[in-house]
C-alpha cells in the first residue's frame, strides 16, 4: 500500500499547491489594479508593452508617452462614467478614439475626455493628423456588462475584445486615458477650460477594481481544491475497500477465530 499512500499524497499535494498558486494570482492581479502608479514618470509606451504583448498587470496606471494619428472615424462612447467636475453623481459618457501608435501594426484606444451627451452638442472630432500625448495605461475593462445595441456607438464598458469590429486594425490589449494637463491636442478635453463640454477624465474617475477582475485565477484556484478533495477521498476510499477485503480474507482463513 506505500505506492497507494505516496499516489495519493502526490496528487492531493499537487492539486492543493495549484490552488494556492492560482488564488495567489488573483490576488496579485487585483492589488495590481488597486496600486497608485497615476503620479510617476511618464515612460514610453513602446518601453512599456508592444502592441502583441499581454498588459502588464503590475503597471496599471502608469503614465505612458505615445505618438501617433487618430483614427476619427473609428470614435465611440462608453456610457455610465462620472463627471469628475461634480460631486453629485452626474453620469455620461466617455469619448474614445484610436490611435494609430507610430512604429506598431496596432492601434490603441485614448479616452479623450467625458461628455454629458454623446450627440448634443457634438463633441470635437480630431483629425487624422499625427498627435503626442501623454495617458495613464488601463487594462481591458470586462465587467460582464451587455451591450443592449450592438449596432450603436455607445458601449457599456471599455472591453478591448468588443472592438476588433469597431477598429480596422489590431489592438493593443490596454487602453490610454489621455492626460489633459500634459497634452496639447484639440481633440483632447482641456484642464484649462473649466467651461468645455468636454471634460477631462481622471485618474480618480476610473472605476474601481471590479468583482470580476481576475475572476478566472480564483475560479481555477477552487477547482484545483476541489480536485484535492476528490484525490483524498479516492485515496480513502480504496484503502478502506483494501482494508475491508483483506479482514474479510482473514476472516475466511481463519473460521474458528472470527468471533461469534
Amino acid at each position: 500500500m506505500l505506492a497507494v499512500h505516496l499516489l495519493g499524497a502526490v496528487a492531493v499535494g499537487v492539486a492543493l499547491t495549484a490552488g494556492v498558486w492560482q488564488y495567489t494570482a488573483w490576488e496579485d492581479r487585483r492589488a495590481a489594479e488597486a496600486r497608485d502608479l497615476t503620479s510617476a514618470e511618464p515612460r514610453p509606451l513602446d518601453a512599456v508593452m508592444d502592441g502583441d504583448d499581454p498588459f502588464p498587470g503590475e503597471l496599471v496606471g502608469l503614465p505612458v508617452q505615445l505618438e501617433g494619428s487618430w483614427r476619427p472615424a473609428e470614435t465611440f462612447f462608453v456610457a455610465d462614467r462620472e463627471d469628475g467636475r461634480e460631486e453629485s453623481g452626474r453620469t455620461g459618457y466617455w469619448i474614445v478614439t484610436p490611435l494609430d501608435v507610430d512604429g506598431n501594426d496596432s492601434a490603441v484606444p485614448v479616452v479623450r475626455g467625458w461628455v454629458a451627451d454623446p450627440t448634443d452638442p457634438a463633441p470635437p472630432t480630431p483629425d487624422a493628423e499625427p498627435v503626442a500625448l501623454t495617458g495613464w495605461l488601463q487594462p481591458s475593462e470586462g465587467r460582464g456588462l451587455a451591450d443592449d445595441d450592438p449596432g450603436d456607438d455607445v458601449l457599456p464598458e471599455l472591453r478591448i475584445a468588443s472592438l476588433t469590429q469597431r477598429v480596422g486594425m489590431d489592438l493593443y490589449s490596454a487602453f490610454v486615458v489621455a492626460d489633459a494637463d500634459r497634452t496639447d491636442d484639440p481633440a483632447v478635453a482641456s484642464a484649462a477650460d473649466a467651461g468645455a463640454d468636454l471634460v477631462p477624465v481622471r485618474p480618480d474617475d476610473l472605476p474601481d477594481v471590479g468583482v470580476f477582475t481576475a475572476l478566472r485565477n480564483l475560479l481555477y484556484a477552487g477547482e484545483w481544491w476541489v480536485f484535492a478533495v476528490f484525490a483524498a477521498f479516492i485515496w480513502w476510499r480504496f484503502c478502506r475497500d483494501e482494508l475491508l477485503a483483506a479482514r474479510r480474507r482473514t476472516t475466511a482463513d481463519d473460521p474458528i477465530g472470527s468471533p461469534a
